[in-house]
């Protein structure tokens, strides 16, 4: 390769060395206790997205406890997140061989200096280099058209207002299936499909699949609903590690009803496997 060219070649980050770390890194003020300035690269709609939010708990508790992965995380958003300050409490609940688990908090301040709880969760931790490779199931991944094929909001004529900040963080190329609310034209089906990354070419982590879940159009756009649908539990079981490529990422709803629907995310990595499975229950706004 000719030096100049060699020269102008972009450099892909690396686990550990991303945006997404720092803007995830934490700062241990006590045992347990951790402070963070929340980006504002990930908001949508100036709230922060809560897959982004999701990362940074975990984050906090694979430091906090004696096992580094998450296997089950569940999360309830009590309020909105802001970009800022914030702080992070832990607690470890139990320790074993093979899990450990814990709870943490996240906290903000209101405007006379007293915490607000935005999000709690309660986690179990293991260690996924240790588990057997013996896969049995009955999951496919999904039918999604090559990247070439599919679309990203660089595409569009113009962003979804308010959400240009994370979507230039990431890689989502949308399977064109499921791209008639955005022409105007909604399937009407509960189901959203893409290929998933980092913009800056991290690849995948446990703690990035966090992320993944999250980070996708509602389906409720595809249902024909518009705006906010803000999270009010996910939960997300990390089946494995993670190889490298850009994952393939599923959510469908099955229901909605009293202003509320589920999202059944499924993350597949680059050699077919199945690395993550999600549940979330989201508000809507009917009529």
């Amino acid at each position: 390769m000719p030096e100049a060219a060699s020269a102008a070649a972009p450099t892909r980050a690396t686990i550990g060395d991303s945006e997404f770390d720092r803007d995830t890194a934490l700062t241990a003020r006590a045992p347990g206790v951790y402070d963070i300035d929340l980006s504002a690269g990930w908001t949508i709609i100036n709230a922060v997205n809560g897959g982004y939010l999701l990362a940074v708990l975990g984050r906090a508790l694979a430091d906090a406890l004696p096992h580094p992965d998450p296997f089950t995380i569940s999360a309830h958003y009590l309020t909105a997140s802001q970009p800022g300050p914030a702080v992070v409490r832990t607690e470890t609940v139990r320790t074993g061989r093979t899990l450990s688990t814990g709870q943490a908090s996240l906290l903000q301040y209101d405007e006379e200096g007293h915490e607000v709880e935005r999000i709690r969760v309660l986690a179990s931790y293991g260690d996924l280099d240790s588990l057997p490779d013996d896969v049995r199931t009955t999951a496919a991944p999904p039918a999604i058209p090559p990247p070439q094929e599919c679309f990203g909001p660089q595409d569009g004529p113009t962003p979804v207002p308010g959400s240009s900040a994370i979507t230039d963080r990431l890689m989502i190329k949308l399977d064109p299936a499921t791209l008639g609310w955005a022409l105007g034209a909604p399937s009407g089906r509960g189901e959203m499909r893409a290929w998933f990354g980092l913009a800056d070419g991290r690849d995948a982590d446990p703690l990035s699949l966090l992320l993944a879940v999250d980070a996708l159009p509602p389906t409720a756009f595809e249902i024909g609903l518009k705006g906010w649908v803000p999270t009010v539990e996910l939960t997300v079981h990390v089946r494995s590690r993670p190889a490298p490529g850009p994952l393939r990422v599923s959510i469908t709803t099955r229901n909605l009803a009293g202003g509320f629907l589920e999202e059944d995310a499924e993350v597949w990595d680059s050699t077919d496997r199945l690395v993550a499975q999600s549940r979330q229950l989201a508000r809507v706004r009917l009529g």
